[in-house]
């Protein structure tokens, strides 16, 4: 079997990157993120990136990192806040976004991940989200077309994996990281812990190693997005 187990996010990156390509990021918020491989990506200095996440992080963390050294070119993203130098690219035109409903882009990479080239849906049916999108209608409603994205790399963080690639995602860190990893070319996956093949649970495995090329472990940070506290009630 083909060596699966890399070094580091660096090592694991070598000879898969380059100008220009899409990118499918898992994460939700900062929850999940392959925040290593992030770091790694922006190391390599390339450029001009299309990327397909949720959002992009928050400013200097996680994708906003390679918002602040402008390598990307574009996102496809349902979410834009958190970020201001996010919304401050957009709105100055030197960043191009590609809006979706999460559900949707959630989908498009599913789709991308089984071999399916498009999807109709009714979701942004008569807002700017089916603008210049083929219509069609089924049973007396109109649906629009989406297609599939099949990304040159998807980066995922999850809880643990093995030598074999499979892996297993915590609670609610498994977010859009399923659909992102079988949509790339080639996957390349963060885990907190690497384990023995055959210890994990074939029932519990959420990724099979089949779409998983590359495999690190690594320390997180696990950074809050937003801490919200309340003061203690009087006893």
């Amino acid at each position: 079997m083909k060596r699966k187990v890399y070094g580091s996010a660096a090592e694991a990156l070598e000879g898969v990157v380059f100008d220009g390509m899409t990118i499918a990021a898992g994460g939700f918020g900062l929850c999940g993120i392959p925040e290593l491989l992030i770091d790694a990506l922006v190391a390599t200095g390339v450029r001009d990136l299309t990327i397909a996440s949720n959002n992009c992080g928050v400013d200097a963390f996680g994708l906003g990192k390679l918002l602040d050294t402008r390598q990307i070119r574009k996102m496809i993203s349902s979410y834009v806040g958190e970020n201001a130098e996010f919304m401050r690219q957009y709105l100055a035109g030197e960043l191009e976004i590609e809006f979706n409903p999460q559900g949707t882009l959630a989908e498009r990479m599913r789709a991308g991940g089984a071999g399916i080239a498009g999807f109709y849906t009714r979701t942004g049916v008569g807002t700017v989200i089916a603008e210049g999108k083929e219509l069609k209608e089924f049973d007396g409603q109109t649906y629009v077309l989406e297609r599939g994205i099949v990304a040159d790399l998807s980066i995922v963080k999850a809880w643990k994996g093995d030598a074999q690639g499979n892996l297993i995602y915590r609670k609610t860190a498994r977010n859009f990281n399923p659909p992102a990893a079988s949509c790339g070319k080639v996957c390349i996956a963060e885990v907190e812990e690497i384990v023995p093949v055959g210890s994990l649970d074939p029932d519990a495995i959420h990724t099979p190693g089949i779409y998983v090329h590359r495999i690190i472990q690594g320390q997180h940070e696990k950074r809050i997005e937003n801490r919200t506290t309340r003061k203690r009630e009087a006893v």
